[in-house]
């Protein structure tokens, strides 16, 4: 009797302790998904905090979220249906400036930006321009505001729109990914994968231009801003601006001679003008020689119209393939 008992304890004992075991395992186990638990919502805040990107104008700002992808909220200063080449920041504007984690122009356009960081001066913003690197082109002279020459000659400016040439556009778009990876190296990859993913379009939109523009009947275009050097450059064909690098420019009585006099020899039939600017100066041109006018859209910023039919840089390239394609072919 005793022998059993004793085997009985015994047991009790073994399986007490198995018991033990398993409930200090079990608590290891939960100790271990505690932990977890609790650097989990960090983890989760910190991947899920997103980049402040502040751009200036639309395509700086269309190249940028293409970029970003879900890890940054983008925004542009300048408003739809404004002209960037003669709008300035506001106070509010200058506020969200110095607070961005990355701050995307363009270069040239927006003559303000240099004062504005200097003004909203802030060491971990990274800030990129977005045609740096790239060859500029000489625009044609312009007059000082109000016409009045400060000095022998007209002043000559660089031409900013680099943006209406695809293959430059692809450019811009690899200098805003180092940038996002710069301020956020821990998504380099997806920053990466993005960029890829757009130039991809930008090379297909490349492509179609060259086809398109391949074997056009004429190569000169008359328009009323002088935007579309770079495109023309790139893809053999020939800008003839009645004004110059900025839409509000007017041109003399003697360069509008020039301009009708050299559209009724080449037969020109369209006169291109932009959706942001008055058409008058075209619609003048055109009357004279009896053609036609047409958008041609330096893509400054998006329209009502364009916004309501879904448009974007891709889908207003396209719209200005096909207008030069039409008017090249009359």
């Amino acid at each position: 009797m005793k022998s059993k008992k004793v085997l009985r304890k015994k047991q009790a004992l073994a399986a007490a302790a198995g018991l033990a075991l398993v409930l200090l395992a079990g608590c290891g186990s939960n100790a271990s998904n505690s932990n977890q638990a609790s650097t989990a919502p960090i983890d989760t805040q910190n991947s899920a905090k997103k980049l402040n990107v502040v751009t200036t104008f639309y395509p700086m700002y269309e190249f940028s979220k293409q970029v970003a992808g879900d890890h940054a909220d983008v925004i542009a200063l300048i408003p739809p249906g404004a002209e960037p080449h003669d709008w300035e920041p506001s106070a509010k504007d200058m506020g969200m400036v110095k607070e961005a984690d990355i701050f995307v122009y363009n270069g040239i356009v927006e003559g303000w930006v240099d004062k504005a960081l200097e003004s909203a001066a802030n060491d971990n913003r990274v800030v990129v321009e977005a045609s740096k690197g790239i060859q500029l082109m000489e625009g044609l002279p312009e007059e000082e505001e109000g016409g009045e020459h400060h000095g022998e000659a007209d002043e000559a400016v660089l031409d900013p729109h680099v943006w209406l040439d695809p293959v430059l556009a692809e450019q811009e778009v690899a200098s805003i990914q180092a940038a996002f990876e710069q301020a956020d190296p821990a998504n380099k990859e997806d920053y990466k994968k993005n960029a890829e993913a757009y130039i991809a379009k930008l090379k297909e939109l490349d492509e179609a231009y060259q086809s398109g523009l391949r074997d056009v009947k004429h190569r000169d275009f008359v328009t009323q801003h002088a935007a579309f050097g770079y495109l023309a450059k790139e893809y053999g064909i020939i800008q003839v601006p009645i004004a110059g690098l900025s839409p509000e420019q007017e041109p003399s009585p003697d360069e509008m001679a020039e301009i009708i006099k050299f559209a009724k020899a080449n037969q020109v039939k369209t006169i291109f003008f932009e959706t942001l600017a008055d058409p008058k100066v075209a619609e003048t041109v055109a009357n004279e020689i009896g053609a036609k006018t047409d958008v041609l859209n330096p893509i400054e910023g998006l329209t009502d119209e364009d916004k309501k039919n879904n448009l974007d840089y891709i889908g207003i390239m396209k719209s200005n393939l096909e207008a030069l394609k039409q008017a090249l072919n009359e």
